[in-house]
């Protein structure tokens, strides 16, 4: 299965979440903002659009939504890292 265009923008978005965590880290977890928009097409990738596993980044092992479905808590080997809007 290919990735749409949404799907994709989400991957994009996912990545750069991941490059930038461990400059915001401390204590194995950081916060992440993202616009709005960029936020809601990561949360769709993840939750609305049956994106399969295989598709995400390798370094997410987990994720959930979190603080009343706000923020997009990512789970990885090194850090947790909440995804939150600005």
């Amino acid at each position: 299965m290919d990735p749409n265009l949404h799907q994709r923008q989400g991957i994009n978005h996912l990545n750069r979440v991941l490059n930038y965590a461990p400059f915001v880290a401390e204590n194995g977890t950081a916060q992440v903002h993202l616009t709005p928009e960029d936020w809601w097409v990561v949360a769709d990738t993840l939750f609305k659009m049956n994106t399969p596993k295989e598709m995400l980044p390798e370094a997410i092992e987990a994720y959930s939504l979190t603080n009343e479905n706000q923020t997009i808590r990512l789970e990885t080997a090194e850090y947790v890292i909440d995804v939150e809007m600005l």
